[in-house]
């Protein structure tokens, strides 16, 4: 029985245009200002500094271009997301943008709350950015539907041992969680970690026979159960 269910975000619980054509854009537009504007910040020069270490450069003009490089090269990389996702915040504060979820999943992630799973997410994504898209969405404050938070500072989402640890840090054995992914490699990855997978096929995209026989396939979060 499932005791658990560890959801993705983007084209799973949100649009992938929401990410892409909202939130990466503004993160790009105003990245330059957010970093001059809160260099001296603790919080902010930590990840600086750190960007600074992993590429040798030496000023913030070369780390604001590294930046900017690994977003248009789309890299998952831990400071990145993280300052992208105080950006973020001040956009959602500002109301520039609201969190977009998917009303099937909305009404589906209350339901099994209230049936007593455990839910958690897992995106590449930090985890103050998952709070932040799940706490302005358009039906409110979800993030009180939420038992954890998990990003890639756990791990990759291509190997299994990331599912393994986060299996060993909720405490429970992988057979009794559900993960919910649109990317196969993900889904293969949590697979051969033991957990049971559903592979969200939004927007039209259409399902793939060979991988139905590997990973259940649903259009929406309607389209499976969770018993």
């Amino acid at each position: 029985m499932i005791k658990a269910i560890i959801t993705d975000i983007e084209g799973t619980t949100s649009s992938l245009s929401f990410v892409k054509d909202v939130l990466f854009p503004y993160a790009r537009e105003h990245m330059n200002d957010f970093v001059r504007t809160h260099a001296h910040d603790h919080d902010v020069r930590m990840l600086l500094d750190e960007v600074a270490a992993i590429t040798h450069v030496t000023t913030d003009n070369q780390v604001i271009e590294q930046l900017l490089r690994w977003m248009s090269e789309d890299k998952k990389i831990t400071p990145l997301k993280t300052l992208q996702g105080m950006i973020w915040e001040q956009g959602y504060k500002r109301g520039d943008f609201t969190g977009h979820v998917y009303a099937d999943a909305a009404r589906n992630l209350k339901a099994w709350h209230a049936q007593g799973k455990r839910l958690y997410v897992f995106s590449s994504g930090s985890v103050h950015a998952q709070k932040l898209l799940f706490a302005h969405t358009e039906d409110g404050d979800l993030t009180p539907l939420f038992s954890g938070y998990f990003d890639t500072s756990v791990g990759s989402k291509k190997e299994a041992i990331s599912y393994q640890k986060i299996a060993q840090i909720i405490e429970l054995a992988p057979q009794k969680i559900l993960f919910l992914s649109d990317i196969k490699e993900e889904l293969d990855a949590a697979q051969q970690s033991g957990m049971q997978t559903v592979w969200l096929l939004r927007d039209g995209v259409p399902g793939n026979a060979d991988a139905a026989k590997t990973h259940r396939q649903a259009h929406d979060f309607d389209g499976f159960s969770v018993e």
